[in-house]
């Protein structure tokens, strides 16, 4: 069972990369971040046709997040984050795909910090959480999957001195993530490539795509059920190449 991870940062501009990702490798489930759309903007038919079942939390303009399955329908079991902070934002979603729950979340960007941006993202951090830590302990397979807007280490980071100031590499948010690692949520990505430079998101400007100056930001936390069952993570890094695409890269894991 392939489950990916994808900031596709506008649904409907960039629905072709999109469907061209999801007929090249068949994700069983994609969580989608960023829609930039509202609720019935969203591309359904399309989605539809290229062989997904989907809900999606939509937000004109703004944020929103979305969950595909291939074949099937996802069954939701979640909307928003219980005392979400600021439940107006689309930032998380989950479903039961196939006897797996897969939590699809949008973390706040943070910057400027200090500031009220970046005490919303602490909030909401704080928030998920305390959710995560009712979902890890449950005997099904639980991945939370998405944009978490933190970049966990200075290995993850192409020149981890330009981010002192920025909110993605602040050490509150890095603890925030530090934190989940402790109460046994496993980084996916990082077990399966313990020792290699993985990027996830590449900024449009200064060239950084070719020159590989990117982060990684976007990841799949597995509760012990799900860790026993991984087999192969990566990065669908060719995506983030293609005309008019996202400064993301899919991100994908296996269940055996």
């Amino acid at each position: 069972m392939r489950i990916a991870t994808y900031n596709v940062n506008g649904v409907n501009g960039r629905l072709p990369v999109l469907l061209e990702w999801l007929a090249a490798t068949s994700p069983d489930v994609a969580c989608l971040q960023e829609l930039k759309a509202a609720p019935e903007k969203f591309p359904i038919e399309a989605i539809d046709a290229a062989g997904y079942g989907a809900i999606w939390h939509g937000q004109k303009s703004w944020n929103g997040v979305a969950i595909l399955a291939r074949g099937c329908n996802p069954l939701e079991t979640r909307r928003g984050l219980p005392d979400d902070p600021a439940p107006d934002q689309s930032r998380y979603l989950e479903a039961a795909v196939n006897g797996v729950l897969v939590g699809c979340l949008y973390a706040p960007n943070g910057n400027p910090k200090p500031g009220p941006k970046f005490d919303y993202k602490l909030a909401w951090l704080e928030r998920f959480e305390a959710l995560a830590t009712e979902l890890f302990d449950l005997a099904e397979p639980v991945v939370l999957a998405g944009d978490y807007n933190i970049i966990p280490t200075d290995a993850d980071v192409y020149k981890p001195e330009r981010w002192t100031d920025d909110a993605l590499f602040a050490p509150e948010a890095k603890a925030a993530y530090e934190r989940l690692l402790g109460r046994g949520w496993i980084d996916a990505l990082r077990t399966r490539h313990p020792d290699e430079r993985v990027f996830t998101f590449w900024d449009y400007f200064r060239n950084a795509f070719p020159r590989d100056a990117g982060l990684r930001i976007d990841h799949l936390l597995l509760n012990n059920a799900a860790a026993k069952r991984l087999g192969e993570a990566g990065v669908d890094r060719s995506v983030r190449g293609l005309p008019k695409t996202s400064d993301h890269a899919p991100v994908w894991i296996e269940l055996k």
